[in-house]
């Protein structure tokens, strides 16, 4: 197991329930799907994955094992992660090596000439192409800005891929190929994946199993085929009469 929240809870200061009692665990290579509306505590989950806060009640656990200080190096080389939006997630003031080196520079894995032929590595993998290195943020579409972000979250090599919304700010094209392209590096790397999303189209396209949330509570989990097909909970089902699938390719 790679990461897991095992019975988690999470109130706000304010003593606001964000979420109760949720349980999600990611295998080794296994893609799994994180699915609820607006609201639901998805954000909460991913912070609480990221061990960027702490739960309320419950534990998150890394390989087994809570994550301590002594070990936060191995599980942010291990844990690595995509957002949104790919215009505001990448420094504009830095060029592609440099944006797409920074793991490895923060957690002193590589620097220098051994950066830079990891970084070439990790664009080729996601279908740039060499002379990105050189070139600004902005001389790419937002389609090529998330595939420099996926080279960046994957260039030291992580366990787990958390993608937080990884294509709803894109293009109904440009969505297929990012996940044609998750897809092809989980089967070629062997990186699991936790997708977050409120679109069940696009978690139906990418993840083996899935975990549908409503106002901080499990509601459902199982195979994405089963709840795609059968879905148990009302709220499932309203989730997956209301969106549009993906074009096949």
């Amino acid at each position: 197991m790679i990461l897991e929240l095992q019975n988690v809870s999470y109130r706000y200061r304010t003593g606001t329930l964000a979420l109760d009692d949720v349980s999600i665990a990611v295998r080794d290579g296994q893609s799994v799907g994180l699915v609820g509306e607006s609201g639901s505590g998805k954000s909460t989950i991913v912070r609480l994955m990221l061990a960027l806060a702490k739960p309320t009640a419950g534990a998150v656990l890394f390989e087994g094992e809570p994550i301590v200080p002594t070990r936060l190096r191995r599980f942010r080389a291990a844990v690595q992660t995509v957002f949104q939006d790919p215009y505001s997630s990448l420094d504009p003031r830095q060029n592609i090596e440099s944006i797409v080196a920074e793991p490895l520079r923060s957690l002193g894995i590589a620097r220098g000439a051994d950066a830079r032929t990891l970084v070439a590595e990790s664009l080729a993998a996601v279908g740039l192409p060499a002379d990105a290195l050189t070139r600004f943020p902005h001389e790419f579409s937002g389609g090529q800005r998330q595939r420099i972000a996926i080279a960046r979250a994957t260039v030291c090599r992580p366990k787990l891929l958390v993608a937080d919304e990884p294509v709803s700010a894109l293009d109904v094209t440009t969505r297929i190929q990012v996940i044609d392209l998750l897809a092809e590096l989980r089967a070629s790397t062997g990186l699991a994946i936790l997708m977050v999303s409120h679109d069940l189209s696009a978690v139906a396209a990418l993840c083996d199993k899935t975990v549908v949330l409503n106002a901080g509570r499990v509601v459902e989990s199982g195979s994405t085929a089963g709840i795609l097909a059968t879905p148990r909970e009302d709220y499932t089902r309203r989730l997956v009469s209301a969106v549009p699938r993906l074009p096949a390719t």
